[in-house]
């Protein structure tokens, strides 16, 4: 079982690493983090492979473990942020290098403007309209229900705009 496990999650790897890792960067915004994030999603899915029932596609299974490491490590992480923050007055808002060069052009403002919202708007604008997930994966994900989803996604999408024409991306008379 051991050499099954090890040669599905090598699998596993090769073929959701990327998105993994980019789905991670979305929400924490740190490469290097995002890349410890994503080695620690395969790491549990190796560890509780053997609790996947296949009721989903090991891809969602996937992000699920993915969306509660990163959340747990958000958790972890908060006081040390709003410590950092009063005492330096300054929010690093720069996308690191890597991460400029993984967003094309045209795209760096939606990935900017998806950074000004809040965690759930977000969370669920990247895995419906950026990663494709269908509604019923992503309340997988997320652990929502799938009316959640819709509604959330229904609200994200019109905060997402404001944010856009806020930022001078958009103009209010085209949309």
């Amino acid at each position: 079982m051991t050499k099954r496990r090890k040669e599905e999650i090598a699998d596993w790897y090769d073929k959701h690493s990327k998105s993994v890792l980019s789905f991670i960067l979305l929400i924490v915004k740190d490469y290097q983090q995002a890349e410890d994030l994503t080695h620690d999603t395969f790491v549990k899915a190796y560890l509780y492979f053997d609790s996947f029932k296949h009721f989903s596609s090991e891809k969602t299974w996937l992000f699920s473990i993915a969306h509660n490491v990163t959340v747990d490590f958000l958790r972890k992480r908060k006081p040390s942020l709003f410590f950092k923050e009063i005492f330096l007055m300054k929010k690093d808002d720069n996308p690191f290098p890597e991460e400029v060069i993984r967003i094309k052009e045209d795209s760096y403002e939606l990935y900017k403007a998806l950074g000004e919202l809040k965690d759930t708007y977000r969370k669920v604008i990247i895995l419906r309209k950026i990663k494709d997930f269908s509604i019923e994966d992503t309340a997988q994900i997320l652990n929502w229900s799938e009316s959640k989803v819709k509604s959330t996604l229904f609200r994200a999408i019109p905060a997402l705009k404001r944010q856009l024409i806020k930022e001078g991306y958009l103009d209010e008379k085209t949309i």
